[in-house]
């Protein structure tokens, strides 16, 4: 894909997902999904969206800030900020009804004008610090 393509594909994905549209639809059947450094990892696009749907409206009731978005030929990465409120249990942990602001990014892999790779730095250990209550809450 060129960067162009890539570029109007990742608009098009990052618009529907701010939305809680139909972000599906720009993923791949086979897609995957990692969150570096923790051996998560799921792959389909109803696992990935599954996935994508409990963070943001089953464990937290949740908003996407995106900062920023960089693309190239095939290949994107975006800055965002992950803002919630803890509403569902998420790793055992009942809901604490705490807010939650934890920065974060994204690498992505597209091919024929789909996302066939997620990449996620997220820090987890942030956001449980968060959802403990032991952890203030930083504007980025």
């Amino acid at each position: 894909m060129t960067t162009e393509q890539t570029r109007d594909t990742m608009k098009a994905y990052a618009d529907a997902l701010l939305a809680f549209g139909d972000y599906g639809r720009y993923l791949a059947g086979d897609v995957s999904m990692t969150f570096m450094g923790t051996g998560r990892a799921v792959t389909g696009r109803d696992a990935v969206r599954q996935t994508i749907n409990f963070f943001h409206e089953t464990a937290f009731s949740s908003a996407i800030e995106l900062k920023s978005l960089v693309c190239g030929d095939g290949e994107a990465m975006i800055e965002a900020e992950f803002i919630g409120t803890h509403i569902g249990e998420f790793e055992g942990i009942k809901p604490t009804l705490r807010p939650v602001r934890v920065p974060y990014s994204v690498a992505y892999t597209l091919a024929d004008g789909e996302i066939t790779a997620l990449r996620l730095y997220f820090p987890f250990e942030v956001l449980m610090r968060q959802i403990a209550g032991v952890e203030e809450l930083h504007r980025v």
